[in-house]
């Protein structure tokens, strides 16, 4: 049955971010699937790329309420009420998707979190991208973790590896680049030094962001000068094929990731996660990766350590990386976003 699917999210691209990718991947799912979508945003865009579906950007009130008397099904991508309050003048069936925390950035609760909670009530299913965020937002919701890109990091032919350590990610301090710098500082300056190990650049950057000179200065502080190095923003094979030459890749995040796409993006392309005990990460690696105490450099630095001098435990992450990378490859979660939506269209025409 085709079905007409009202997409709703406030970022999309030229935006970039998790939210954004995750909407553009939900789009080409049930499009493929054969279903017509029209997707609703705030997001402008000058580029004039061109999708399999339907964008309409910065709707007015009038197109608002087209869309939604078009619509068979809308699906709220986040909840996002500036887009989809027309709904309350039409019977159709919803799902939301949850990808994030509903509270403060210092975790409280407000009145507009307040809102979005009696929001989600109305909700036909509401569907979270990892337990973490189940447990504490929408203990009802139905887990569907994200996808990586499967058909873009991969492991490549005839790359070596030749690097140790690679961190990606935005030079904010929630995202814990720093942490990654003063353990490694602290792994120089043990006594048992492995001359092998640190007689090359064992730490990769890539990423940019407000503490990038911050970061470059206690890199030079620390006199690591010669063994961490940034390699600044880097996207798609370029990415990729940095990923490919790196053992382990470091996820020392002090905010709660909701999921953590970074970890599995490092394992398909071959890397070992090493990352923080908080939010979704430690599910998202399972017994793939290894897990560390949140801003705990010696807990972090033990991590490193433990890995290093361990060639069976390393051997061991490694071979339970395909079975954890495949309950997130894009067609399986694609199917279990599908069986959602025709199982909610067909239950909403039943109680009809």
């Amino acid at each position: 049955m085709s079905l007409k699917v009202l997409l709703l999210s406030h970022r999309f691209y030229p935006d970039l971010g998790g939210i954004e990718t995750i909407t553009e991947f939900l789009a080409d799912s049930f499009s493929k699937a054969g279903h017509e979508v029209h997707l609703l945003t705030w997001s402008k865009d000058k580029t004039g790329k061109t999708f399999p579906f339907a964008v309409i950007r910065d709707p007015g009130y009038r197109k608002l309420f087209q869309e939604h008397r078009w619509a068979d099904i809308v699906f709220e991508n986040n909840p996002c009420m500036r887009l989809s309050w027309p709904g309350f003048f039409f019977d159709r069936p919803n799902i939301i998707g949850l990808h994030t925390w509903i509270s403060r950035t210092n975790g409280n609760i407000s009145w507009q979190d307040q809102f979005k909670f009696r929001w989600l009530k109305r909700a036909k299913q509401v569907i979270a991208c990892s337990d973490i965020i189940r447990s504490k937002c929408w203990p009802e919701a139905l887990v569907i973790g994200n996808p990586y890109r499967d058909d873009s990091f991969q492991i490549l032919p005839g790359i070596s590896r030749t690097h140790d350590f690679v961190f990606v990610g935005r030079l904010v301090s929630d995202k814990g680049a720093d942490l990654a710098i003063k353990t490694f500082h602290i792994l120089f300056n043990k006594k048992n030094e492995r001359k092998e190990f640190y007689s090359k650049p064992t730490l990769t950057i890539i990423g940019d962001g407000p503490e990038r000179t911050r970061l470059q200065n206690m890199v030079s502080e620390f006199g690591l000068d010669k063994h961490i190095i940034f390699k600044g923003s880097l996207h798609g094979s370029d990415l990729v094929k940095c990923l490919n030459l790196h053992r382990f890749i470091l996820v020392p995040s002090r905010w709660e990731e909701p999921f953590g796409i970074v970890a599995l993006e490092g394992m398909a392309c071959g890397c070992i996660p090493i990352v923080s005990d908080r939010g979704g990460l430690p599910a998202v690696v399972g017994d793939a990766g290894l897990i560390f105490k949140t801003a705990d450099v010696n807990s972090f630095a033990s991590a490193i350590d433990q890995v290093l001098n361990d060639p069976l435990l390393e051997q061991k992450l490694r071979d339970a990386a395909p079975a954890r990378l495949l309950r997130h490859q894009q067609n399986v979660i694609s199917k279990q976003y599908l069986d959602v939506l025709n199982n909610s269209v067909e239950n909403f025409s039943l109680a009809l």
